[in-house]
């Protein structure tokens, strides 16, 4: 199975393309209850500009078992849970289980009180002291652990942050992601081209990473890639004054006059923009890289064409995010856990189709990202019927829905081609050999090429730009630096945050919150392991 390739050829239209040398991918990594000991501590995160933010953050306060790694270690063998971590860990759970939360407070004394809200739940709690929302657990002493119970009531993604001063403590990194997993999967998520899929994952060896089949109890909440995303900014002023406020009190007594934090959190003016704790490249390396000891989450999602992308999608932090998904819209199933059904039908999806995924604080929605190629009036995978090269010539049968997903299609690379573009070529004036009539002129390559941050391919798979072109013509601008006209090639699109400050690192673009989704065809494996 490959984990990596270092020629992946990008294509964007209209939007900017980049290209990386070396890539990664991402899923929805976390740790299974229903129990779970989490620690509150202090320690450092890393931004791309070098820049060391004194942060607090949940982690596990033992190592769980192997096991309770979810996807398990065996498919995710990098996988830990440190004593602190930006976000927490995600706690998975499956509908109906009784979950329990240890929280240990071991923040700096002149923190204080620590605590964990989990809205959407009916929580019951013991130890600890009273708090202003919940119980409580203070920095030192017997009431320094508190625990939280609640039954996982309903099936999706939810939010869990700090209920102590949460304008410091969640700007801090007290935040994280609750899955529940539905405890009954729906039958035809297993059976007709939902089972077609997972035909077509085995055939091409890719392992399965889907922490269930379905997000829901419901027919319509099939899916076949999932990926979290919690979006977060950070005021460094913020966590300056509060890095010095605790070595200024030192070890202080808990309670004792002058052993409390006085940080100012207004105005706030956050220079870091983040997806699970990390900033642009970062969130594109791996999960759980070394360099990130204390941010194991990555954001780097990819797919395969007619795949259903689940995603997960959470707004932590004080300001809303309006991120958007180039590509698609991306239809919402559920917010905070509750599925957005027709009032007049129960079986019918009545969520919107959304341009941008606008990520209210505290708010978590569940959305399908789609995308076939349909509508872009070429053939994706550069079939030319006057080449030698047999996948040149290979067939597309339609299904009912006009797409190549037949028996036989199960092992091609244009699984899930939209028929009706089959053999149409990308351009009427061609560059090369290219049958004419096509719908479209490519623009003069050198307007368009910026050097090994362009793939330059329009099409899908290995050596697509040489099978359209034949052996001597070329569809410009090919033959990069990172990328030759013969190496692997995949459609890359933005996503990114349309503030246009969150798309940048304390000022720098790029920065902040983007990440690209890779569309690749299907002899691309796509490892999550890494």
């Amino acid at each position: 199975m490959k984990k990596t390739i270092s020629k992946t050829q990008l294509f964007l239209a209209p939007m900017a393309a980049l290209a990386f040398a070396t890539v990664v991918y991402a899923a929805a990594p976390g740790i299974t209850g229903p129990t779970f000991n989490l620690t509150a501590q202090a320690n450092y995160i890393s931004q791309p500009d070098g820049a060391a933010v004194y942060s607090w953050g949940y982690g596990c306060s033992v190592p769980p078992p192997s096991g309770a790694f979810n996807p398990p270690a065996s498919l995710m063998p990098n996988a830990n849970c440190p004593l602190m971590q930006v976000p927490g860990p995600t706690l998975i759970v499956t509908e109906g289980q009784s979950v329990t939360v240890n929280l240990t407070n071991n923040l700096p004394t002149p923190a204080g009180n620590t605590s964990i809200l989990f809205p959407g739940f009916n929580v019951t709690t013991t130890g600890g002291v009273n708090g202003l929302l919940t119980q409580e657990a203070t920095p030192s002493g017997a009431t320094q652990t508190v625990t939280y119970k609640f039954t996982a009531s309903s099936p999706g993604t939810r939010a869990y942050y700090s209920g102590t001063q949460g304008d410091l403590q969640v700007e801090m990194g007290l935040y994280g992601a609750v899955i529940v997993l539905p405890s009954s999967i729906p039958g035809n998520c297993d059976s007709g081209l939902a089972a077609a899929n997972l035909a077509v994952e085995a055939n091409w060896h890719e392992s399965d990473f889907r922490l269930a089949h379905a997000a829901y109890d419901h027919p319509k909440s099939c899916y076949d890639r999932e990926y979290l995303f919690q979006f977060s900014e950070m005021d460094p002023n913020i966590h300056n004054q509060a890095q010095a406020q605790v070595a200024l009190r030192g070890a202080c007594t808990a309670g004792a006059s002058g052993c409390s934090l006085n940080v100012a959190t207004e105005p706030y003016h956050p220079t870091y923009f983040m997806i699970n704790g990390r900033s642009m490249p970062d969130d594109m390396d791996t999960n759980y890289a070394s360099q990130y000891p204390h941010q194991p989450y990555n954001g780097n999602p990819h797919m395969h064409p007619g795949e259903q992308v689940l995603l997960r999608i959470i707004g932590q932090g004080r300001w809303q995010h309006p991120f958007h998904e180039h590509g698609n819209h991306v239809r919402i199933l559920a917010r905070d856990g509750n599925l957005i059904l027709s009032q007049s039908d129960s079986n019918s999806l009545a969520g919107p189709l959304l341009f941008t995924t606008t990520t209210t604080p505290g708010l978590a929605m569940d959305g399908i990202f789609y995308y076939t190629g349909k509508g872009v009036n070429w053939d994706l995978y550069g079939h030319n019927p006057a080449s030698t090269d047999p996948l040149a010539k290979l067939p597309c049968t339609p299904d009912t829905n006009g797409y190549n997903t037949g028996v036989a299609a199960q092992s091609q690379i244009n699984y899930y081609e939209w028929c009706q573009d089959h053999n149409k070529p990308v351009q009427v004036a061609p560059f090369g050999d290219v049958a004419s009539g096509g719908p479209i002129s490519l623009p003069d390559a050198n307007i368009l090429t910026n050097g090994a941050w362009y793939g330059g391919s329009p099409y899908l798979g290995p050596n697509a730009t040489v099978r359209a072109t034949g052996p001597t013509g070329t569809t410009p601008p090919s033959g990069t630096v990172a990328n030759s006209p013969s190496g692997e090639a995949g459609y890359a699109f933005m996503w990114h945050s349309h503030n246009e400050r969150e798309i940048t690192t304390n000022n720098v673009f790029p920065g902040g919150m983007l990440m690209m989704m890779l569309v690749d065809s299907r002899e691309f494996v796509i490892d999550e392991s890494n």
